[in-house]
Parts: C-alpha cells; structure tokens; sequence
C-alpha cells in the first residue's frame, strides 16, 4: 500500500513504462474529515507535446458533504471534456477500485466495476481520440482555486496533513511506444467483447448516469452553445 500525504507541496507517484493501450486497476481510499479544496487523482498521461491524458480526479468536500468524482479525456492537446458525478458511497471510508478500459474503439471508466462513462473512438469524423504511450500515474494536491465548490470553498490546512492511500495498482497493458501495434487483436482488452458495454452494462451506466450526475460538458451551453461533435454522436 502507498500512502502519500499532503501537507503545503503535492505529492504523487508514476509507473516508470509507459503503455498503448490496455486495463489500468487502482483501489484508492481518499482523505477523511475536511477535505475541501485537495484533489486526489488517478490517470494516464503522455509526456509529449501532442498531449493526451485520462483523468480520475477526486474532488474533495467539506466533512459530511458528498465527494465528486471528475472525469477528463485529453486527446493532441484538447481537453475540456468534463464529467464530474456523486459518488454513491463514502470514499474516504474504505478502498474503492477505480478502472480505466483503453482499447481503439472505447474508452471505459470504471468504479467498482460499474461504467460511469464512456468515450468512444469517432477519429472518422474529425473527433480527437488518444494514441500516444501513456505513463499511469496518482497525485494528492491542493485545488482550492478550483475543486470545491468552484473554487469558493477554500483548503483549511489546519485539518493537514490529507492523506491518501492506494493499493492493489493492476496493470493489464501494451507496453509500448507504437500504440498501433498495441491495438493488436492479441490483447484481451481490444478484442470483440470490449469493444461496446454489454447489455448489463448498459444499464449500470445509464443508470448511474441518470442518479449521480453533476456535470456534463456536452450539456453546457453557455460554454458549448453548439455541441461538440462526439456528444451529437452519443445522443
């Protein structure tokens, strides 16, 4: 088990190989008491200018006050893709697992075994998809500006230092650098079966989605006023 702290600097810990594809487990129990302001975060990133990233980030709440989970899919740079849901059970109180699918067709991010959203690959309409190595990484660190309330609601470091805890770190990946050898048919992950939820899953994920969900960037007008092209697809 890792436990990482934060006191004033943030914390955080990477895999030193870097991977094309595949499924990326970590069981994560988050800090406890006041939390408002420190972001807990899960993700896959490449470390080049064509920026792609999938993010877990855990924004924290005052003690009582539900804690959100945001999602965010980068992809040569754009971000911007925002989703953020309640989480249907206490997080700080024991170790929940936390799952990322990347294959060529979708991406799935997990919670327990339960989608809680998906990005499907629509490269043939102009829509950016991620295709570059990406180290796994986690980090605890301070987003007051931001993470709570946006913004409003401020870290009260008298309640430092925040700790986190991560066990259990599963990786069943392509390690290399030329991801489109890593969407080879001989890894599990990218054959026939994963390359749409099934029916079970389906419903988790609509349900999940219709109960718990915050935030939807395909849903912001003000910010989208027309809709980007992968959430018309979705619909």
């Amino acid at each position: 088990m890792i436990t990482m702290e934060l006191s004033v600097l943030g914390a955080g810990f990477a895999s030193k190989r870097s991977f094309g594809s595949g499924f990326f487990n970590m069981r994560i129990k988050l800090p406890d008491r006041n939390s408002a302001g420190v972001v807990t975060a899960f993700y896959l990133t490449s470390h080049d200018d064509r920026h792609d990233e999938l993010d877990f980030e855990f924004l924290g709440n005052l003690e009582g006050k539900p804690i959100i989970v945001q999602t965010n899919v980068f992809a040569n740079g754009v971000g911007n893709r925002e989703q953020r849901l309640y989480l249907w059970f206490d997080p700080t109180a024991d170790f929940h697992t936390y799952s990322i699918l990347w294959n060529p067709h979708q991406i799935v991010f997990e919670v327990d075994n339960i989608p809680i959203r998906v990005y499907k690959n629509y490269e043939n309409i102009g829509v950016g998809y991620p295709s570059h190595a990406m180290q796994i990484e986690a980090s605890l660190w301070d987003g007051e500006s931001w993470a709570t309330d946006g913004g409003q609601t401020k870290t009260n470091w008298s309640y430092a230092p925040f700790k986190a805890h991560f066990q259990g770190f599963d990786i069943s990946g392509c390690s290399n650098s030329n991801t489109q050898q890593c969407y080879s048919s001989q890894y599990w992950w990218n054959s026939h079966k994963y390359w749409k939820l099934d029916s079970n899953q389906q419903r988790q994920y609509e349900n999940v989605r219709r109960k718990y969900m915050n935030y939807d960037y395909c849903s912001d007008r003000p910010r989208y006023p027309t809709p980007p092209k992968e959430c018309l697809y979705d619909s």
